[in-house]
């Protein structure tokens, strides 16, 4: 980059459009970058004049009266509510967070979610509502084998701490990756394999074109009987009503749901009564504001310097 960019980055101008929580993280970043000129989304400023925009569910057609932007970031995991903006321009990079303090997060809701079907819970509290005192075996926890879809950072993080508790834990992924204590797959044609082998399924696929609808009434039936589903990811990975007639039919036991197609999830969606689901409303990993800043503020220091920033998003793959 040459020295006349760097001096125009020395004060950047930041544009901060985040559905509900704009001024929490403008005084996050005022504070991290006191010589920046930060505005919200609510503010009178120049669209022209504005060097990186950090977005959550922007407004429609935000991103087309920006036209000097050096980079977008994204405040969260994912990064689909940019990708898919029309207006997104072609030629400026996408930053997404690198953690920025979820990993540990997932890695509770997970631990939690996957003792919950080891250990029967969703059995004992059908049985609560029917005041039914039966015991039951309690399984060997290293004869419980959990799948992992998706091995980006907060999968691979779920993985390990699975693994580490003493479930037999495997993990797929779209490209090959190899972790401790983990078989992996990779690609579509190992997608049934390892599904046959997941009596929990967890998934922690970002968003793309190729992984919307992904768990399907075909892929789902190659879990075993009695297997359960996690999904903490997106709504779109499951086809709904494909989930609830293997449910239903009792070749599922149950499923675990941080995520819906549609949030908040409709009052008068089956999702909510229904005898083996559990609904938690979107709070698996919230993006801690203080980390996320850091890491902006740093890679807003490595594009000034020329610098490839880190998170840069792969358009063609979608994350």
């Amino acid at each position: 980059m040459s020295a006349a960019s760097s001096t125009a980055n020395a004060n950047p101008k930041i544009l901060i459009a985040a559905a509900g929580v704009d001024e929490k993280w403008k005084e996050a970043m005022v504070s991290r970058l006191p010589d920046a000129n930060i505005v919200t989304q609510h503010e009178n400023y120049d669209p022209a004049t504005i060097d990186f925009t950090l977005l959550w569910k922007q407004p429609q057609g935000l991103l087309k009266s920006l036209t000097g932007l050096q980079a977008i970031f994204s405040l969260g995991a994912g990064v689909d509510h940019v990708l898919s903006a029309p207006s997104l321009p072609t030629d400026v990079p996408v930053i997404r967070l690198e953690d920025a303090g979820m990993a540990d997060q997932m890695v509770q809701y997970h631990l939690y979610a996957a003792l919950h079907f080891m250990r029967d819970f969703d059995i004992y509290a059908r049985q609560q509502a029917k005041a039914d005192w039966t015991q039951h075996d309690v399984a060997r926890i290293s004869k419980c084998r959990v799948g992992v879809m998706g091995l980006g950072a907060l999968g691979a993080a779920v993985a390990s701490a699975l693994t580490q508790l003493g479930f037999a834990v495997s993990g797929w992924s779209r490209t090959m990756k190899a972790i401790d204590g983990i078989t992996t797959y990779a690609g579509s044609e190992t997608l049934s394999e390892f599904l046959s082998q997941s009596d929990i399924l967890i998934c922690m696929l970002p968003r793309t074109a190729e992984t919307e609808g992904v768990l399907n009434g075909k892929t789902l039936s190659h879990l075993p009987k009695d297997a359960a589903v996690i999904n903490a990811a997106r709504g779109a990975m499951i086809v709904e009503a494909d989930l609830l007639r293997l449910l239903d039919t009792g070749h599922l036991r149950g499923a675990f749901l941080d995520v819906a197609v549609t949030e908040p999830l409709p009052e008068s969606h089956p999702f909510w009564d229904h005898p083996k689901i559990r609904i938690t409303p979107h709070i698996a990993a919230a993006t801690r504001i203080e980390e996320s800043v850091d890491q902006i503020a740093e890679n807003i220091d490595r594009i000034t310097r020329g610098e490839t920033p880190r998170g840069l998003v792969d358009r063609k793959i979608g994350y």
